[in-house]
């Protein structure tokens, strides 16, 4: 057990860290890489209004850290309270050690160890209406983080990450989900596990692909559940892939790119997709 974890069990504590040779601080250094994120089964974000919004979201804050100067602050002095009061740590550190736990110059004045939350496969049961997108060995952190905000943005049921995918909750992704991290149920499948849970899938399963001779625009996606499925962003889907989608669509250009950055596509599809239930409201308008 890490001296991380053995801290953790003592609730409610608050603890003043001033050194980078602090045990609780080299286990949480440590997260920046992948094998101690899935040994300890955690993550880390930074933000304090990131923070906040999963405290609202119902996830708990295992270890919170703020710097001193956010001594005083409401915000953070409330938010300190409330990881004490859930049987968390606080640890109030110098801005030393933030820069060097988030690996910024200018770090963010809250960061908050979070446990990993991931969906089994087998629960998921989409409804009529829901969308939900799969993505086939996506391994940009940036890519899917944009991907992962953009389905929270939408009111995407979650995402399906099947195959070797890049960790959704690494430091890059969870920077580039700004939040949705918190918001988006991830699911984590090998390729067979998918298929064989595609098969009881009853909406429509869509897949884009260069080869695919259906325009994007001309499908109707108001019937039952759809499935988007996107794939890697150099080799895109796989055959078995491709095979299992009842529609292979692409998306039209004019210029001289061969193709759309990954992102991008999946964001172009969600909101075709959805574009029957995203009217316009009046923040819009303004």
């Amino acid at each position: 057990m890490s001296t991380h974890d053995r801290d953790r069990k003592r609730t409610g504590q608050v603890k003043e860290v001033t050194s980078l040779t602090n045990p609780i601080i080299k286990d949480i250094r440590a997260l920046s890489m992948k094998k101690f994120r899935d040994r300890e089964h955690v993550f880390m974000a930074e933000g304090l209004k990131l923070v906040i919004d999963a405290f609202e979201a119902g996830w708990t804050v295992r270890t919170l850290l703020y710097a001193k100067a956010g001594r005083g602050n409401e915000a953070v002095e409330k938010l300190a309270a409330r990881t004490v009061a859930s049987g968390g740590l606080v640890l109030v550190v110098s801005e030393k050690v933030l820069s060097a736990i988030t690996r910024r110059d200018n770090p963010q004045m809250v960061v908050g160890v979070f446990e990993q939350k991931t969906l089994p496969l087998d629960v998921v049961k989409p409804a009529a209406g829901d969308v939900w997108i799969a993505l086939d060995r996506v391994r940009d952190p940036g890519n899917l983080g944009t991907i992962l905000r953009t389905a929270d943005a939408v009111g995407a049921k979650g995402v399906i990450l099947v195959g070797d995918c890049t960790d959704p909750f690494s430091i890059e992704t969870v920077r580039a989900t700004m939040g949705s991290v918190f918001a988006v149920p991830i699911v984590r499948a090998g390729v067979e596990a998918f298929l064989a849970w595609r098969k009881g899938f009853s909406g429509r399963v869509v897949g884009t692909h260069l080869e695919g001779s259906v325009d994007y625009r001309t499908v109707d996606y108001s019937r039952g559940a759809t499935l988007l499925v996107m794939g890697n962003e150099q080799q895109g889907l796989t055959a078995e892939l491709a095979a299992a989608c009842d529609t292979l669509v692409r998306i039209p250009q004019a210029g001289r790119a061969d193709s759309l950055n990954l992102a991008v596509a999946t964001g172009v599809m969600l909101y075709e997709i959805r574009r029957d239930v995203l009217p316009l409201d009046d923040r819009s308008k303004a």
